[in-house]
């Protein structure tokens, strides 16, 4: 009887508690995306969908056309400088004079001596250095130990090589065609070098890929040719 009464009087108090204390607790929360602050700046995703002012269009000669996406929000530019130099035809017969697997994994272009000291008459550009990394496929531009040298040559990695990761202003990645970029002939300077027959920028409607070598072109009147003083990525 006494464990009876004993049972009573329990629920008599649990049923005397103030509503409040019965409620259920509230809900855990996720947290806002503006409340978390991250250790380091995440890297920028690769744009997706067509963008055709921003896709650069490579003619290799060593049988096809790769599509370079381009990265204005990480380096404006060197983007621009890229977009004016391929449409005044620069980088058309151009060859890749320096290519390797190790220890840097990369093919280097863009130097119309073709000796890895030459560049465009436009003034050299300051580093954008950014936050995305050298994997394969990046497209980023070649320098001297100067920071600020950076003017036409660029090299595409064929391997990852973080050692050059905001050493380098990275400015592309590789969306197709890497196949090409592979076959691309290696040696500093290559024997045979492979060579970009023509460079496009896709929005001015390129032609179907061609090998052909374009028509020779001379500088304009008065104009020589103006080199730097070595534009090749020192080793790390």
């Amino acid at each position: 009887m006494r464990f009876v009464a004993l049972m009573a009087a329990m629920a008599a108090t649990l049923v005397a508690l103030p509503a409040a204390a019965q409620k259920k607790p509230p809900e855990v929360q996720p947290l806002k995306a503006d409340a978390v602050k991250a250790d380091a700046d995440p890297v920028p995703a690769l744009p997706t969908g067509p963008d055709p002012e921003n896709t650069w269009v490579l003619d290799l000669s060593d049988g096809g056309r790769v599509l370079i996406r381009l990265r204005p929000d990480a380096a404006p530019k060197m983007v621009e400088r890229v977009k004016t130099l391929t449409r005044e035809h620069f980088y058309d017969n151009t060859i890749f004079h320096r290519v390797n697997d190790a220890p840097e994994g990369m093919a280097q272009g863009g130097d119309p001596t073709g000796t890895g000291g030459g560049g465009s008459k436009l003034p050299n550009l300051p580093p954008e250095f950014n936050v995305l990394p050298h994997l394969r496929g990046t497209v980023s531009a070649a320098r001297t130990q100067d920071p600020n040298t950076a003017n036409s040559q660029f090299f595409i990695m064929f391997n990852p090589n973080l050692a050059f990761d905001q050493n380098y202003t990275v400015f592309g990645r590789v969306m197709s065609g890497m196949q090409w970029v592979d076959k691309i002939e290696r040696g500093e300077p290559p024997a045979n070098p492979t060579r970009i027959v023509h460079a496009y920028i896709q929005a001015d409607n390129p032609p179907e890929y061609s090998n052909a070598a374009p028509a020779a072109t001379a500088l304009p009147a008065g104009e020589t040719e103006v080199t730097l003083p070595g534009a090749t990525p020192p080793k790390p």
